[in-house]
């Protein structure tokens, strides 16, 4: 099965992380949680499958771009 890299779309702080690796996610599942001007904006699961990694913990900094997740799909 093939692995999938979750970037962020936006540059800013890691303030949730409601998804274990390992869990099994949908597409469209909120699995990272970025900080940035404010809000609090999701990362989503860009198709079903089971959560291989983070690659990020709560309050590291990423830019936008950046790898967050690998996805098995």
């Amino acid at each position: 099965m093939p692995d999938i890299r979750i970037v962020t779309e936006v540059a800013g702080r890691i303030c949730a992380l409601p998804v274990e690796p390992g869990a099994s996610v949908g597409g469209g599942d909120d699995i990272i949680f970025v900080e940035a001007m404010k809000m609090e904006i999701p990362v989503a699961s860009p198709v079903a499958g089971t959560l291989k990694s983070i690659l990020v913990a709560i309050d590291d900094v990423v830019a936008e771009g950046q790898v967050v997740a690998i996805l098995e799909t």
